[in-house]
C-alpha cells in the first residue's frame, strides 16, 4: 500500500510523494527518484528550499535517518546543496542532471517491459499497438500531460 502525503506548506508547489514500503526499491531511493523527477518536470526549481529532515520525516511518517540518507544522496548527486543556516535548496544547475536521471529511469523501465513483452512472445506490431493504446489512455485522462 502506498502512502501519499502532500507537502505544500513547505514547497511553493504541491508535491506528492508516493512511498511504497513493499516496493523492492528502498524508501530512500524512492525519495531520491521522486525529487529528481520533480526537478526534471519543473515542479521543483533551482533555489527552492526543500523541507528539513524532521519536517519531511514527520509528513511521510518515515524514519528521519531514511530522509537524511536520501538528502545525502541528493547532495552527492548535485541536486541539492546546503544554504548556510537555512537548510537545503535545489541547485540552480540541477535540471540537466535530473532530466538525464529521468531519462535513465524511464529507459530502465522500458527495457524491463520490453524484455517481458519479448519473452512473452509479443510481436513488434503488437507491442507498438499496446504502447499507443496505453499512451492514449493516459494522455486522455490527464496522467501524461
Amino acid at each position: 500500500m502506498a502512502w501519499l502525503s502532500k507537502i505544500s506548506r513547505l514547497w511553493s508547489v504541491s508535491m506528492f510523494f508516493s512511498i511504497d514500503p513493499s516496493d523492492e526499491v528502498p524508501i530512500y531511493e524512492q525519495i531520491v527518484r521522486q525529487v529528481k523527477l520533480a526537478v526534471a518536470e519543473g515542479a521543483l526549481v533551482g533555489g527552492q528550499m526543500i523541507p528539513s529532515v524532521r519536517q519531511l520525516a514527520g509528513e511521510l511518517a518515515i524514519n528521519p535517518n531514511t530522509i537524511a540518507r536520501a538528502y545525502g544522496q541528493l547532495q552527492t548527486d548535485l541536486v541539492v546543496e546546503p544554504l548556510r543556516g537555512r537548510g537545503l535548496i535545489v541547485r540552480r544547475d540541477a535540471i540537466k542532471r535530473c532530466t538525464k536521471a529521468r531519462n535513465a529511469i524511464v529507459g530502465d523501465a522500458l527495457c524491463r517491459v520490453l524484455d517481458d513483452a519479448i519473452s512473452g512472445g509479443m510481436t513488434a506490431d503488437e507491442l507498438r499497438a499496446q504502447f499507443e493504446a496505453e499512451l492514449s489512455k493516459r494522455l486522455s485522462s490527464g496522467e501524461g500531460s
